[in-house]
């Protein structure tokens, strides 16, 4: 399955925007994040890539707000 959208994390007082596109699985797989479901992660934040998993991690997550944003995916989804 497919899913997108924006994830809205407090920084430093504001709020940031976390664009994700990810792609799951209805099982847990070991192509997924630490075996899990989700087998392909982008976020990006002001048009930059901020993390990039594809079957392993291309781009771990940069700042606090995408590793923010990739705990509350990996919760929903994992």
């Amino acid at each position: 399955m497919l899913a997108e959208g924006t994830i809205g994390i407090q920084e430093n007082g504001k709020m940031v925007a976390c664009h994700y596109k990810m792609k799951y699985f209805d099982e847990p797989s070991r192509f997924g994040i630490e075996g899990g479901r989700i087998s392909k992660l982008t976020i990006r934040r002001e048009g930059e890539f901020t993390c990039n998993y594809d079957r392993g991690w291309d781009l771990e997550p940069e700042d606090e707000a995408t590793r923010t944003a990739v705990a509350l995916l990996m919760k929903e989804y994992n």
